[in-house]
């Protein structure tokens, strides 16, 4: 182990109430380097042969980004002219590809979570592979795993899936290898503990730093490192940094998450990219386990870097030994080579700085004006897909005496601006920076243009004159008199509402990425109640990010349904109009828990900070959404995993297994000494800009100009620069941790009916306690989408892993399970469990 005795675990042995104010990150040195486990074999033999053709300019040159708008993708490496290397364009986002044209608008990830379907996030994810790869892209920065959504009110959690490890586990590792099998490199983000928008960045003057989340080493194992294990074990090429610090130490050159936890304990074979800026120092960055920085230069614009030209230096006056750079690039290529990058790259067709066909290659410098953009078309068939899921992501929260699904009603009103288009087009908004017309995702850098929006009221009108039902619509939510008049007499009035949120660098309706408060937007909560004193068959439909407040939408006795759309992309109107309608029964299930009040969640966005640096303390542990509730007793509006159908289904027979794996043996014994590729040339005049180079302004180069300091002092942290043969952790050894973590304990299966009348899909939910005094009630640790026909019935099996049922010792510093008695259940939702058996 890296501990030199049992007291050095002190600054991570927290007990189970949280992290306090100057909570430390310990060391932990030197940065592993990669060893081609865990189907990187192949990867890594060609990775090594490439590098070993390099240079020492080459090697920085693949380390480094070039500089914003200095390239054509939001993230661009230094090139290789030599070997006819392009360099690796990194382009956003989790849901599309972004700022380009003839591309598609998938679902947000919250969306890809409420189906609960592995297909459909398995397919989403290759679709949008498929769309950057086409586009030229390396490397898709997403999925999302952080924020995982600690707070309702953090402004990114629609870029990720749920605040529950494990369906944010499964569907990262779902939607990562439909990336590369696309042919391109997934990069999971943001590592790690970015749970909150306010202060993710230091602010000047108000804060010079930015946030600290601070925790302890229990909730970091069972909570938030769970879902990036899962992205790990999924064979992820690339994860990115997160801005704030982790007990006071930066994440982009925190060397307990980075070389520790992720390169050591899950033994990550992929690179540790910044996000844009997030690296903050050279040398100790690199020392720390960061292989790659983006967006190259030190700040938006500024033409200075901490590595390209520092990073040659610092490897010519042995600051940093070879072996640390050469691994640095070696894992960059081996991402490369493991998704067939050398088989599936094609040349860069688009440029992220314009939508004309011409501009410039370098626009920040103003420099080579040419051809910038083929208007490649990669939208293929995904239309069908993003609609599937549209409709498969939609969670039917209430219905009340059959309100739903429509049958061709005499006359129909829709009502909010929700429902309509924005009269300056879907993308009007930069980074879909508003909140007009229908939403269909949040805003930021997780976002993509539309290629077209299908607005709700587009749709459902054209249903209606399908129908020959009377048709009317009001889009605008305050004026009232038009609405009464509209939904007075009307057979069925749908109601549409939503409430938005995204990154902190937009301010929307005062909301600095995080939302303000848990309330509808522009008058939502006041429309509806509106509309529900008039007419007695009001139907709700709701576009969040995420939980609202539902509780008086819930008990109106004149509100028959309520349904929750999320961020369902391109084919949103399509999409709930099936569900409306019955061409698609309901199959989603809430992601997240909806709470009464917002003071229910436990936790809140933090706003403002009484010091600097800002400590955000994780007092709660892992105890956020459903496990709050249950702990605290609070019955919420609806609980996690809670859905409705147009069918019924019951649970019965649960069958439980013991299997006999052997003994968890920890992972012993020592890695082979680091290794190093090809030679470096440390005369530093060979590092210099060669004769007559012509340089563009602000680009950073790996060139060097003037002396390079020698005699540096040694005060680099133990360890670090130190090669030989280090100790294997015993909680580590294999992609996402002890291979034998997943060995199967227990097989669960049991019997699910459709006892209704119409073909429908059940996601069978199974949750675990694990018995202890500190141990949630339940926690999920499996599901399944199960489609049956009327009277059919289906046998849902689950194997359960060693995993799955132990705790994080912090002593120990590996997985144990504990001698509590341990019970399943099974059952439709975390508070709907008919079956339950004790695992012996």
């Amino acid at each position: 182990m890296l501990w030199s005795s049992i007291a050095s675990f002190a600054a991570l042995t927290a007990v189970v109430n949280g992290q306090y104010d100057g909570e430390t990150s310990p060391p932990s040195y030197p940065s592993p380097w990669m060893r081609g486990g865990n189907g990187w074999a192949d990867a890594y033999q060609k990775a090594q042969a490439f590098v070993s053709q390099l240079t020492l300019l080459e090697k920085v040159n693949l380390t480094t980004g070039v500089g914003w708008e200095e390239g054509p993708c939001v993230g661009n490496t230094g090139s290789i002219p030599r070997l006819n290397f392009p360099g690796l364009c990194l382009q956003d986002s989790p849901l599309g590809v972004r700022d380009t044209d003839l591309n598609s608008a998938f679902p947000a990830g919250v969306n890809a979570a409420a189906t609960w379907s592995t297909r459909l996030m398995k397919s989403r994810g290759n679709a949008m592979g498929s769309e950057h790869r086409d586009k030229g892209v390396d490397v898709q920065l997403g999925p999302v795993a952080g924020p995982l959504g600690r707070s309702p009110e953090g402004g990114r959690n629609w870029e990720g899936f749920s605040p529950d490890p494990v369906l944010t586990g499964v569907a990262i590792g779902q939607t990562i290898q439909g990336i590369q099998d696309a042919g391109v490199i997934a990069c999971a983000k943001h590592f790690i503990m970015n749970e909150q928008e306010h202060v993710r960045s230091a602010t000047p003057p108000e804060y010079e730093f930015s946030y600290s989340s601070n925790l302890d080493d229990k909730t970091m194992h069972e909570l938030y490192l769970w879902p990036f294990a899962d992205a790990v074990r999924a064979g992820a090429g690339a994860i990115m940094c997160s801005y704030n610090q982790v007990n006071n130490s930066y994440a982009s050159q925190n060397s307990w998450t980075l070389n520790y936890l992720l390169k050591n304990e899950l033994d990550f074979q992929g690179f540790v990219t910044s996000d844009w800026w997030a690296q903050l120092t050279g040398v100790a960055s690199a020392l720390a386990g960061l292989d790659m920085t983006m967006a190259g230069d030190q700040g938006l614009n500024s033409g200075d870097t901490y590595w390209g030209s520092n990073l040659t230096a610092a490897v010519l006056n042995g600051t940093i030994p070879q072996w640390r750079l050469d691994d640095m690039v070696v894992r960059i290529m081996s991402a490369y080579y493991k998704v067939g990058r050398d088989k599936t790259s094609v040349p860069v067709n688009f440029n992220s700085w314009t939508l004309e066909t011409d501009g410039y290659r370098f626009p920040e410098s103003n420099e080579d004006f040419t051809q910038v953009n083929w208007h490649v078309n990669v939208q293929d068939d995904h239309a069908a897909l993003i609609r599937e899921i549209g409709g498969a992501s939609t969670v039917l929260l209430k219905n009340v005496n059959k309100a739903l699904p429509l049958n061709k009603p005499k006359s129909i009103a829709v009502i909010g601006e929700d429902a309509h288009d924005n009269p300056g087009g879907p993308n009007a908004c930069g980074d879909r920076g508003c909140d007009i017309g229908t939403l269909a995702m949040g805003w930021g850098s997780g976002t993509a243009n539309f290629p077209y929006l299908i607005s709700p009221n587009t749709a459902l009108k054209a249903q209606a004159a399908d129908d020959k039902s009377q048709y009317v619509n009001v889009s605008n939510n305050y004026d009232f008199d038009a609405v009464t008049k509209a939904v007075t007499g009307a057979e069925v009035a749908i109601v549409f509402a939503n409430a938005d949120s995204g990154e902190g660098y937009l301010t929307i309706d005062g909301n600095e990425g995080d939302r303000n408060n848990l309330t509808l937007w522009q008058n939502g909560d006041a429309l509806i109640a509106h509309v529900a004193s008039i007419n007695p068959n009001t139907i709700v439909v709701l576009h969040t990010v995420g939980a609202v407040i539902v509780e008086a939408i819930k008990n109106h006795p004149n509100i028959t349904a309520i349904l929750w759309a999320g961020l369902p992309g391109q084919e949103s109107g399509n999409a709930i109009t099936d569900v409306l309608y019955g061409k698609v029964n309901p199959q989603a299930k809430t992601p997240f828990t909806w709470g009464k009040a917002r003071e229910d969640w436990g936790t809140d966005v933090m706003y403002t900070f009484p010091s600097d640096p800002p400590q955000l303390n994780f007092v709660e542990g892992v105890f956020i959404d459903y496990r709050h509730f249950d702990a605290a007793g609070i019955e919420p509006s609806y609980e996690f995993g809670f859905g409705l159908s147009y069918t019924t289904f019951s649970y019965s027979n649960l069958k439980i297994t013991k299997n006999n794996p052997g003994p968890y043996e920890p992972t012993t014994g020592m890695t082979s000494p680091a290794p190093t590729f090809g030679t470096i040339d440390y005369n530093p005049a060979h590092a210099e800009f060669p004769p007559g180079f012509s340089a563009v302004p602000r680009y950073v180069y790996p060139y060097i100009s003037g002396p390079i300091p020698t005699n540096l002092p040694q005060n680099w942290p133990a360890h670090s620069q130190d090669g030989s043969p280090q100790p294997k952790l015993a909680a580590g050894g294999s992609g996402g941790g002890n291979r034998q973590l997943y060995d199967t304990m227990y097989t669960v299966s049991a019997t699910v009916t459709n006892t209704g009348n119409v073909k429908g899909t059940e996601i069978a939910q199974l949750y675990i306690s694990l018995g202890g005094p500190t141990d949630p009630k339940i926690q999920l640790r499996g599901f399944d989408d199960l489609i049956l026909d009327p009277g059919e019935s289906e046998t849902f099996t689950y194997e359960i892993t060693r995993r799955d049922i132990s705790n994080w010792d912090t002593v120990s510093q590996n997985w144990v399970v504990s001698a509590y008695p341990k019970t399943v259940y099974v059952g439709g939702s975390s508070r709907d469990l008919p079956l339950s058996g004790a695992l012996g």
